[in-house]
């Protein structure tokens, strides 16, 4: 065994192997349309040979930049808001605290609509863009 290229004799396939070599190789291709078909099962949705990982991750990003831009946006003004207040009325730091408090559950609030877990209602308390 010394002499053998691999494990258990995987490496010979000099002039008197060709038939153990085929073999190898016929059970190895269905081995793999095995694994193919196995694959295809549990994922139904994606087409053969489209590549929608990119896409996907594209479009996550953006829904991520998206939301992270609304949240530090209502923060930022709450925290101006707060600031002018602060300045006209005389009342530093209390304005720029509650308002700070206020933008940032604005900013939660607003993620939680645009990912779509709370209703988003209008006037009269009917959903907005859906049926009356």
């Amino acid at each position: 065994m010394a002499g053998e290229k691999g494990p258990g004799g995987t490496g010979k396939t000099g002039p008197g192997n060709e038939d153990v070599a085929n073999l190898r190789d016929d059970d190895l291709e269905r081995r793999r349309r095995e694994l193919g078909a196995k694959l295809a099962t549990r994922r139904p949705d994606r087409l053969e040979g489209e590549d929608t990982g990119q896409t996907r991750s594209v479009s996550g990003y953006a829904q991520a930049f998206k939301l992270s831009s609304e949240f530090i946006a209502a923060i930022a003004v709450g925290i101006g808001i707060g600031w002018v207040l602060d300045r006209w009325a005389g009342t530093s730091p209390w304005g720029l605290i509650v308002f700070l408090l206020l933008g940032f559950c604005a900013g939660i609030l607003n993620v939680l609509r645009a990912a779509g877990l709370v209703a988003d209602f209008g006037r009269g308390g009917k959903r907005s863009g859906g049926q009356d």
